[in-house]
């Protein structure tokens, strides 16, 4: 999730735990310990896609966080210890503060659709739930404004003050829980569409749109191909209408033992794209971080520019999880052609590519309520991207 609901979800804890003997600092504390998970955005690992995918590794493991746990608690329990003391504040109330406030950052997370591992070092597995979208102000707005009602009445009223901060806790879980019924609701939809055609057995992923959960995106995919459509939990039609998209997988097919390939096709559980691009395609010039490639701030070049050799025909894997044709997050530079060889080659970021915001935003609105409403692209957006 974002760093704004991670910080509300991190000091609305923190208030719960010890909001009438600490609060604000309570607040304040839990804020910082719900942050530090998402501190290894700052570390880069040598090439784009292990930045990428080892991102919500080790700092999102709920065992890592628990061993860590009791060593940041001694560290809370040390500021301003004479006032902690004579509030009646111990070291275990400290150290729940931060284990909560850790490991709930980490849950969060295994919501949406990236991947998070948390159960390093005993499995590696991503675990991703899909089921909000990482800026969700359905989910962020009840924690902060029960978090916000908490402290503005901590001193006239503790006892309120409290029942405000369960009250946003309790509804934004509640949404959460929602989000999980909505998701399924949708993938039975999707399962009556396929069923019986040559779909059937394909590989699906069901995840809502930017800020809501009432319109779904869905992914099936296919051999060479994958197919793509929304469903509004709205909608009167009893079928969901996919789109095909070509997907030439078979670009990758001999390439399988190269390493950046085979971590792109774990990590995105099989949903990934791949295209050959032209030389005039962007890439980044150097590894940017798993911050720098989440926000686009990469420094970039055209192909022919930054890539060895004479007019490389780049190839490009896709994940196609987050973001919609043809605009996507993630996207890699795994390999090239070589006459009619397609070798491996050291990986390269895509900038990330981005609807037009106004227009896309006024689409998903409009898609809601209307099942026949239709967000238009050119192709030549489809070739830039």
């Amino acid at each position: 999730m974002d760093s704004l609901s991670h910080l509300a979800l991190g000091a609305a804890v923190g208030t719960a735990v010890l909001g009438r003997k600490a609060a604000p600092r309570a607040a304040l504390l839990g804020a910082a310990c719900a942050t530090l998970p998402d501190l290894d955005v700052l570390v880069q690992y040598g090439d784009p896609v292990r930045d990428f995918t080892y991102h919500r590794a080790a700092t999102h493991s709920i065992f890592w966080l628990s061993v860590v746990a009791p060593g940041i608690a001694w560290l809370l329990a040390r500021l301003r210890r004479a006032a902690d003391d004579r509030a009646g504040v111990t070291y275990k109330e400290w150290w729940l503060l931060a284990w909560l406030a850790l490991v709930t950052h980490a849950l969060l997370d295994a919501c949406t659709v990236y991947g998070t591992q948390l159960l390093l070092p005993f499995s590696d597995y991503p675990i991703g739930l899909g089921s909000v979208f990482i800026i969700d102000p359905l989910y962020t707005v009840p924690v902060a404004g029960g978090l916000a009602a908490a402290l503005a009445l901590r001193r006239r009223d503790p006892g309120r003050a409290d029942r405000w901060n369960a009250a946003g806790l309790a509804v934004s879980t509640a949404y959460l829980a929602w989000a999980l019924a909505a998701q399924a609701d949708v993938v039975g939809h999707l399962n009556r569409t396929l069923a019986a055609t040559p779909l059937a057995d394909g590989r699906t992923l069901v995840t809502p749109t930017p800020f809501n959960t009432l319109l779904w995106r869905v992914l099936v995919m296919d051999d060479g191909a994958y197919y793509e459509g929304y469903v509004s939990l709205f909608d009167q039609r009893d079928r969901v209408e996919l789109v095909r998209h070509d997907n030439p997988t078979r670009l990758v097919a001999d390439l399988q033992q190269d390493w950046a390939v085979r971590r792109l096709a774990w990590f995105s559980k099989g949903f990934y794209g791949v295209r050959e691009a032209g030389p005039g395609v962007r890439v980044a010039t150097r590894s940017t971080g798993s911050a720098r490639q989440l926000f686009g701030l990469v420094e970039t070049a055209s192909a022919e520019q930054a890539l060895p050799g004479r007019n490389p025909a780049p190839i490009v894997m896709t994940d196609l999880r987050m973001g919609q044709t043809p605009w996507f997050v993630f996207a890699f530079v795994v390999a090239e052609r070589r006459g009619d060889a397609i070798v491996p080659v050291v990986p390269r970021q895509v900038p990330a590519s981005r609807p037009p915001g106004a227009a896309a935003l006024s689409w998903l609105w409009r898609r809601i309520w209307d099942e026949d409403a239709r967000l238009a692209y050119s192709s030549s957006q489809m070739r830039e991207t």
